[in-house]
């Protein structure tokens, strides 16, 4: 596993030295000839138009297109060990997921040297799209139509204000219970739908995920809220960009490992639900028979493990 994180945290797109042609297109038919450069800065428009329209040809939910260069499956990374707290192991599982999936969003906001513009941008993602499904984003109160940039970045930055919102992942023990803003905003502000209360459980409970470690009543819908956020990235990734640039570059099977790893720690918490997850579900479909995902992380495997146990 080391040498994949070794290679999500290297930057891609930057293999111009690198002298083996880039694998066949499956396209090959609609699209001109690909160009002997893996990089970035020589990817086709053309692809990034055909690969963002709805009707074009689903060729990442077909296996021979689906490699994933590992052994096994994720599990052991996801399964909290036993002498750690939950609420601790689930902020370590936000953190490192977004670090993967930043290292995969950086590939599409590469600038193409030709043009000025990234892969990703508002000519080529005028909506946050996945497929015929368009995401939208909570504007002045309305939900509205951004493009995918732009709805990419302000999650971007979400994420990060509450990665380093003391109150919401704390790095010392707190006392009392904990109060944050996310309780208005995490299933609204960026979800593009209106703002609910992101925990409906009785405020006066005595325990939540979390809390002898100084997270708030609400951290469990907060990492929701996030998860939900990133798996909208990945099924835009999919859609609108698995032809370019992650197979002309040849990085198409390191994106079905950190989507792999995501959804295993999304089903084993339960974190993004099985409606939310349709836009990419026959890739999820296939993963979970090849084992890929587990049949453990299934249905909820963590409290299906602490309910057996």
């Amino acid at each position: 596993m080391a040498t994949f994180f070794q290679s999500v945290r290297q930057g891609f797109g930057r293999g111009g030295n690198n002298k083996n042609n880039p694998p066949k297109s499956p396209v090959q038919a609609q699209a001109p000839a690909m160009p002997n450069s893996h990089s970035l800065s020589n990817s086709l428009t053309i692809d990034n138009i055909a690969a963002n329209d709805p009707d074009a040809p689903k060729y990442f939910f077909q296996e021979k297109y689906a490699p994933l260069n590992v052994r096994g499956n994720f599990l052991t990374l996801c399964a909290c060990p036993k002498n750690v707290e939950l609420g601790e192991w689930l902020a370590h599982q936000i953190v490192e997921q977004y670090r993967l999936l930043h290292g995969m969003l950086q590939v599409i906001q590469e600038v193409n040297s030709v043009n000025g513009f990234p892969i990703c941008n508002e000519q080529t993602c005028p909506t946050m799209s996945a497929g015929r499904l368009t995401y939208t984003w909570l504007v002045d109160g309305r939900a509205a139509k951004i493009s995918a940039p732009k709805f990419i970045n302000r999650v971007e930055k979400w994420i990060v204000s509450k990665i380093h919102d003391p109150v919401m992942f704390p790095t010392e023990n707190v006392t009392g219970i904990p109060e944050t803003s996310s309780t208005r905003d995490a299933a609204g502000v960026a979800s593009g739908t209106p703002a609910t209360p992101a925990d409906s459980t009785n405020p006066s409970a005595d325990d939540w995920i979390g809390k002898s470690s100084g997270f708030p009543q609400t951290f469990y819908k907060d990492c929701q809220g996030i998860m939900k956020q990133m798996f909208r990235c990945y099924a835009h990734l999919y859609h609108a960009h698995w032809l370019n640039p992650f197979w002309h570059i040849n990085k198409h099977d390191i994106l079905n490992m950190c989507f792999v790893h995501f959804v295993t720690v999304a089903k084993y918490y339960q974190l993004v639900s099985d409606k939310e997850m349709e836009p990419m579900q026959p890739l999820i479909d296939l993963f979970i028979k090849q084992q890929r995902v587990p049949p453990e992380a299934l249905n909820g495997g963590h409290w299906a493990q602490q309910t057996t146990n």
